[in-house]
This record gives structure tokens, C-alpha cells and sequence, in this order.
């Protein structure tokens, strides 16, 4: 017999209040209010650092009911089923929450894992509904509150550096073969690290504003790693970008990572109305005409019009027109917006970590 829930609302920053279930912690939480349209995948997203700061919405309509798979560990400390140690969502809103849950993998219910990492939840909300408002009104500020919380202050991620909670605090060395790649933490999944390390490659994992060039490290390429926030606040790691550019060694960035390579180059970046969260962005590559179905997550992108002279356009969202990828024409730099390690959403990029292992 399912237990009664507790009831809760989601208050919006222009007042805007919608009433449900709460299926999560109860404690009250603020963020930016953002939706994702995966259909699957939310161990996965919930656990990547790049939503820290923002309360989700699903838009699909019923979530929960294949569970959370158990805490499992590879030989190198890596998490086999999750994309960090934690959960990174300030909170959760979906329409139709399953608390009967059937999986073979499934050690617990979604409700019971956002309760033990102190996640509020609500069900029962018209996803749709406020997810026309997101779109007309753009990302907007929310708390939830449960019955018999208090509110909070309207919190906007966006005004921290997210980056600098997120990024690691140590050096750490992933041992494999005699091909070296810095690899610039800003918040990175781990299917970014899996994907390198399965690819015989050494990593040296670095935190964001750690000057690897000062430290006189040995390395044959750069890795910018996706992350959370606004890049344009991270001017300590546009400097090392910027010096670590003049070495012409490869460097190849995911997400915010090819946001910073952009920033680095002397170009901007700007908020977008309500960002790419799905699994299923269609992206062009401008000098092939393929098309790429990706998984993405970002609410910044680079501004075409300020790329520098040697800089171009390399990958476009053929929804929106928005870049999803920068190339330089002479030097071994590249980058993408969405997430070729996929985890969760389609593997049809996988190829660019052989693109960056091959200019090694």
C-alpha cells in the first residue's frame, strides 16, 4: 500500500504557485527553475554537476518507475552508475511520481534517494503549464516548500561561482598509457573521465584554477571539462586557457569547457532564455551537413558574432541556430556544447574522444 504524502508548493519569483505531493525531503529549497524533456536517465542527471544551483521539471509524465540502482565503484573510485557522488538538483517537479518502482538493477525508490541526499519533490504539478510559462517567461527564480517549512530567500545561481563548490580541491593522476591529457575539472561527469581512461590515456585531473603550466607539468593535451554557472566569471581559468593556447598542444573542451576555450580566445557568451536539457537536440556539423541527434545541458552559449579571426562556427543546433561547437582553423582546438559521453542520451559523438586521442 503506498504511505499518504505530505503536501508542498513550488513559488515562483513573480508569485506564481503551484500545489502537489511532496515525494522528497522535507525541507524547502531555492534555485532557478529549469526543464529537461529525457524521457530517462535522471540517476544520471540529478548527479551531474552542471544542474547545481537549479530545480528541475520534468516534462515527461511519469518518473521513478524503474527506481535508483545501488552505489557501485570501479577500480578506480569511479561510480559505475552515477555521474558524481551526490546529487547536484536544488529540487525536483514532476507531474506523476511512481513510488512502485521495477528494475533488475533498482536498489530503492527515486523518493527514498532524494530523501537520504536531502532533495525536495513535488508530483502532481501541470509540468506542462509551467513549462509554457519557462519558455514564454524565460529560467525564473523558485523555492519549494513543504507544509510546515519555512520559505527561503530567492536564491540565483548565477551570481556564484558554481565551479568553485563543485570543482575538486587536489591533483589527482589516473595512471593508463604514455599519452597525457590535463584534464581541467570544472564539475566534470564521470563518464567524461571513463571515457578517456577506457581510451588508454593518463589523466591528470587538476580543480578549475589550477595553473598546471606554472607547476611545469608534463602533458601532450587539454581537456575542458563541462560544469555549472556562468563562464564568464571564471577569468583565473580564461588566463590559464589563454597562455595554455600559446603552447599549440590539443585541447578539447564539452560544454562549459567550450564555452571557457571561447572566453579564452577573446569571444563572449551569453544567457540563454530557458537553455538546452535534453537528449534529443538535433546538431549540424557545418562542414560535413551531418546531423547529430545529442544530450545537453547548458543555459549559456557563445556569441557567433565575437569569435576572432582564426576561430569558427563548427557544430550549430539546427533547432535554434545556437553554437554547439567552435574549431580553430589552424590550431588543434575544438570543442562541442552537448555531451558526446552521453550518460544519460545517444552515443553518435563518442568518435570526438578519438578525434582528441588521434592529435595527441
Amino acid at each position: 500500500m503506498l504511505r499518504k504524502m505530505s503536501k508542498a508548493k513550488l513559488i515562483l519569483r513573480d508569485g506564481t504557485t503551484f500545489s502537489g505531493d511532496s515525494f522528497g525531503a522535507d525541507i524547502s529549497s531555492a534555485g532557478e527553475v529549469v526543464f529537461n524533456t529525457s524521457m530517462v536517465g535522471y540517476p544520471e542527471s540529478f548527479s551531474d554537476p552542471s544542474y547545481t544551483g537549479q530545480i528541475m521539471v520534468l516534462t515527461y509524465p511519469l518518473i521513478g518507475n524503474y527506481g535508483v540502482g545501488g552505489a557501485c565503484k570501479d577500480d578506480d573510485g569511479i561510480s559505475k552508475r552515477f555521474e558524481s557522488s551526490k546529487i547536484h538538483i536544488k529540487g525536483l517537479i514532476v507531474s506523476e511520481y511512481s513510488e512502485d518502482y521495477n528494475h533488475w538493477d533498482a536498489k530503492k525508490s527515486l523518493g527514498e534517494w532524494l530523501k537520504s541526499e536531502g532533495i525536495p519533490a513535488i508530483s502532481g504539478i501541470d509540468t506542462r503549464a509551467l513549462t509554457e510559462k519557462i519558455r514564454e517567461h524565460g529560467t525564473i527564480l523558485g523555492q519549494i516548500v513543504p507544509d510546515n517549512c519555512e520559505k527561503q530567500e530567492f536564491y540565483n545561481p548565477d551570481l556564484d561561482n558554481l565551479v568553485a563548490m563543485v570543482s575538486p580541491k587536489q591533483v589527482k593522476t589516473y595512471e593508463r598509457g604514455p599519452k597525457k591529457i590535463i584534464c581541467i575539472d570544472c564539475g566534470m561527469k564521470n563518464n567524461i573521465l571513463r571515457s578517456f581512461l577506457d581510451r588508454n590515456i593518463t589523466v591528470i585531473r587538476v580543480p578549475w584554477n589550477y595553473d598546471f603550466i606554472e607547476a611545469g607539468l608534463d602533458f601532450d593535451g587539454i581537456f575542458l571539462s563541462n560544469g555549472p554557472g556562468d563562464p564568464s566569471m571564471l577569468t583565473e581559468l580564461h588566463k590559464i586557457i589563454k597562455k595554455a593556447m600559446e603552447l599549440k598542444k590539443p585541447i578539447f573542451g564539452i560544454c562549459l569547457g567550450s564555452q571557457i576555450m571561447a572566453l579564452a580566445s577573446g569571444a563572449k557568451t551569453f544567457k540563454m532564455k530557458f537553455g538546452h536539457r535534453s537528449q534529443n537536440q538535433p546538431c549540424i556539423d557545418t562542414e560535413t551537413g551531418r546531423c547529430y541527434i545529442t544530450s545537453q545541458n547548458h543555459g549559456f552559449a557563445v556569441d557567433p558574432s565575437s569569435l576572432k579571426k582564426g576561430w569558427k562556427v563548427w557544430l550549430k543546433n539546427a533547432n535554434d541556430d545556437t553554437v554547439e561547437g567552435i574549431k580553430h582553423e589552424d590550431l588543434p582546438f575544438f570543442s562541442c556544447q552537448f555531451h558526446p559521453e552521453a550518460t544519460p542520451g545517444p552515443t553518435d559523438t563518442q568518435h570526438f574522444f578519438d578525434q582528441f586521442v588521434a592529435m595527441l
